[in-house]
């Protein structure tokens, strides 16, 4: 009996050193207030070949479900701030909306988060008062599917939630959203759901940039912003806006709530007046962004600590009102190329010099990897050959680049064409890691490699010892994973 208490305990210790782990990971939110965006399961090739992993939708439309079923893609499902009403109010139709909406497509596609209502505090109708009623109704639908564990349940905020976020230490929540936020805290600390924020330094920028600097808002400074109640040193805004609401987490005694930013981004064309909306400060913002949350950075006030972030947004969306800026905030225009390069691993060097912010790679080719797995190498040629627009006539059979016929042969081809189609960039060879550059020309016989211009692409020397960086970080947090799970294994072994 002592013994498979032992086991038990071990076993349990393992699976929280795994969560820790885990580490920070980046996202992309889908928005879809647009009439001009690609079918779901186009978006769907198009996050897979990304190598994107986690995804965030704004309702539980049924197109989108069925796209990223066997994906792999983690997403976070919304309920519409109209739909509260009906599901605080009665039990039955929180069951009836999981019944309907995730249960068919669960665990196919992987659905872990719900976030109930979006930014209440914002709105313009009093819909506050009924998100926790409505996050209980459907914690205990998910109770009744089994499902509680898998699937947390929580709801987003603005950073308006707050009534001072500077500087971070001073963090304190509005008093007027008081009979709100004490039952929700309470909901989330039980369930061990996250905490979920929107974080917008471009905002900060632009709200008030003779106190703010640019290169600040970007992760850019050279310079520190000193919290001048705790000392600690800020080189960014997002770190300065994250602390802040940890801070008003420990003013109310929840300083244990996981944060989760869901939104967050900078977007890259705006009208005359919004002269910091460009395809170069958004590269900057959200390229920094990655490296800075992948590394396990974390915050002045929490060190190291895991910090799950989503980038908004995946595209521009044409029918959102406002200002200029609010319709270009994508990553990809609506026929699926890229508004500037971004590397979504954190790890790889980008040249922010644009042509309309792509950098040219000419001279080089791109190839399949040798290490990529059939199945990628599949999905990608498919992707190229039908989203991507590359004209594969060549790989066809009697045509030059037929032979050999094999998947590698035709998938190298296809890639290269939409590389040198899309200038030549870093990204536009990623493949979801199943591309890969080189400098000796592929072609052979009668079948001949496209090529762009004449001039080499550039590496930045910081971005190689950010890399290296990473790597290494990477490799002593595998170190000391493998050293706690021999550790546990002794354990077991002589107890």
């Amino acid at each position: 009996m002592g013994k498979g208490i032992r086991v038990l305990f071990a076993a349990s210790l393992l699976l929280m050193l795994l969560d820790i782990c885990k580490g920070s990971t980046i996202g992309v939110c889908y928005g879809r207030n647009a009439d001009d965006l690609p079918t779901p399961d186009k978006v769907a090739q198009l996050v897979q070949l990304h190598n994107i992993k986690y995804l965030r939708i704004y309702d539980a439309n049924i197109q989108v479900l069925k796209a990223f079923a066997n994906t792999g893609v983690e997403l976070m499902v919304g309920i519409a701030n109209m739909d509260l009403l009906p599901i605080s109010q009665f039990q039955s139709n929180a069951d009836t909306w999981l019944k309907n909406n995730i249960l068919p497509y669960y665990p196919t596609t992987k659905i872990t988060y719900i976030t109930v209502g979006a930014e209440v505090t914002e709105a313009p109708n009093n819909v506050s008062s009924m998100v926790v009623p409505a996050m209980h109704n459907v914690l205990t639908a998910l109770k009744k599917a089994g499902l509680q564990r898998k699937i947390k349940v929580s709801t987003t905020h603005s950073l308006g939630v707050l009534s001072r976020s500077f500087p971070p230490s001073a963090g304190a929540f509005n008093s007027s959203h008081a009979s709100f936020l004490k039952p929700l805290l309470e909901f989330l600390a039980e369930n061990q759901s996250p905490f979920m924020v929107n974080i917008y330094p471009y905002y900060a920028y632009s709200d008030s940039h003779t106190n703010v600097s640019l290169d600040y808002a970007l992760f850019e400074s050279s310079t520190e912003v000193v919290d001048p109640n705790t000392g600690l040193l800020y080189t960014n805004m997002f770190d300065a806006q994250v602390d802040a609401i940890y801070f008003a987490l420990m003013g109310v005694s929840f300083r244990t709530l996981k944060i989760m930013v869901t939104e967050t981004g900078w977007p890259s064309k705006g009208s005359a007046k919004e002269t910091a909306a460009t395809p170069d400060n958004a590269q900057t913002y959200n390229t920094n962004l990655i490296r800075h949350v992948i590394n396990d950075t974390g915050t002045p006030a929490k060190p190291g600590q895991e910090l799950d972030v989503y980038v908004f947004s995946l595209f521009n969306e044409n029918r959102k009102p406002g200002l200029e800026s609010e319709r270009n905030w994508g990553l990809f225009y609506p026929d699926q190329t890229s508004v500037y390069s971004l590397d979504f691993t954190g790890k790889g060097a980008v040249d922010t010099t644009t042509q309309a912010n792509a950098t040219s790679s000419s001279g080089k080719w791109c190839i399949a990897s040798p290490t990529a797995s059939e199945a990628d190498l599949k999905n990608a040629l498919d992707w190229a050959c039908g989203p991507g627009n590359v004209d594969c006539s060549a790989i066809q059979p009697s045509q030059p680049c037929f032979e050999p016929d094999n998947l590698v042969s035709h998938a190298s081809y296809a890639f290269n064409s939409y590389f040198q189609q899309n200038a030549a960039t870093d990204i536009a060879c990623s493949f979801g890691g199943a591309g890969v550059k080189t400098n000796k020309n592929p072609s052979y016989d009668n079948c001949l490699y496209m090529t762009t211009g004449n001039k080499t692409a550039t590496s930045n020397g910081t971005t190689t010892t950010t890399a290296a960086h990473s790597t290494s970080s990477s490799t002593q947090t595998l170190s000391s994973l493998w050293v706690s799970c021999c550790l546990l294994l002794a354990f077991i072994s002589f107890s």
